[in-house]
């Protein structure tokens, strides 16, 4: 009797052992996954996505009925949280459960990159992946970014009104959301810049001087010229001469620029051509840096009237039309 019943137990443990190496095996298989993205929807239980992927061929063998097992002890896997997460090709069934049951979703980032314009940078939110593109029908964002009431009068396009960052967002985010984020960053590093700027420059506003920002952001990306390329706008205003810079005439023609500016461009009367107007033109061209903005706020000390680019990045400097002229024919046509 008693050997029977050590027989019976030993059969038991020996059954009991052998269930719980096929649970562990089964929890362990791995669902193979096309896509590095699976969103979790409502109504989506544990059980239901095991068996979305037995069904899809993602998953073999009989881990389905060894997770409704695991479940009734481990209740808090059936608690998945909506949302897209980001998972390995190969992964457990149960790692990929914990994971939704986590709450721990993707994150996505888009930047939003100086020296391109606000419509460069909305095309590239309109192509980020799972962001809500609620912007189609606000295109002058007017309802979504406010304009202080110390930078005069609001202008009609709203450039350059959002910050040059990588913005981090999840899934199903809106655009409209991630531009006030990043408008409210433009305000509080503009407002540094103007903090920090000399006595005698020749804005009345903020809003000028990210005017001048974008400027110099267009005119040079390397960084220790950026307060040389400032001195020579800012001394050109104060001796009332006309700013001449190209890119401000290149952003004023829009889609009809073909890449090549012309003698014909030049002498397009409209408020971007700073060879026709003289001052600022009315708003900036294209989103600044912070530098850019710093090196507006602070140009260098200097006489410099004129710059022609050399070819590698950087610029001559020039503080006469005739020495202009002479590094104009030696940058640009190549003659000594």
């Amino acid at each position: 009797m008693i050997r029977a019943v050590v027989v019976a137990l030993l059969v038991g443990l020996v059954s009991a052992f052998g269930a719980w190496n096929s649970w562990q095996a089964a929890l362990k298989t791995q669902v193979q996954f096309n896509d590095p993205y699976v969103e979790v929807k409502a109504g989506d239980t544990a059980l239901k996505l095991c068996r979305n992927w037995l069904t899809a061929g993602q998953l073999a063998g009989s881990s389905c009925r060894w997770l409704s097992i695991y479940l009734r002890f481990h209740p808090e896997l059936s608690k998945l949280h909506q949302g897209v997460y980001k998972v390995q090709p190969r992964q457990s069934v149960l790692s990929v459960l914990q994971l939704f049951a986590s709450g721990k979703v993707a994150q996505f980032s888009v930047a939003l990159k100086e020296g391109e314009t606000l419509k460069q940078n909305l095309q590239r939110l309109a192509q980020s992946p799972y962001l809500n593109y609620d912007l189609a029908e606000q295109p002058d964002l007017s309802t979504l970014l406010s304009w202080p009431d110390d930078w005069g009068p609001a202008p009609e396009l709203a450039e350059a009104m959002v910050f040059a960052e990588t913005y981090h967002y999840t899934a199903n985010s809106k655009a409209s959301d991630l531009l006030k984020r990043a408008h409210q960053l433009l305000l509080e590093r503009l407002k540094l810049a103007w903090e920090q700027r000399l006595t005698d420059l020749p804005y009345q506003t903020p809003y000028q001087l990210l005017i001048m920002a974008s400027i110099v952001e267009k005119e040079s990306g390397h960084e220790p010229e950026k307060p040389l390329v400032s001195s020579v706008f800012v001394n050109r205003l104060k001796l009332k001469m006309k700013l001449q810079t190209d890119p401000t005439v290149i952003y004023g023609l829009g889609d009809s620029f073909n890449g090549d500016i012309t003698r014909a461009d030049l002498k397009n009367p409209h408020p971007y051509n700073t060879y026709q107007h003289f001052g600022l033109p009315p708003g900036p061209i294209a989103l600044p840096s912070y530098s850019s903005m710093l090196a507006a706020a602070r140009p260098a000390a200097s006489d410099w009237l004129y710059f022609v680019a050399k070819g590698d990045g950087t610029h001559q400097f020039s503080r006469t039309l005739a020495e202009h002229n002479a590094a104009v024919q030696k940058y640009i046509f190549g003659k000594n």
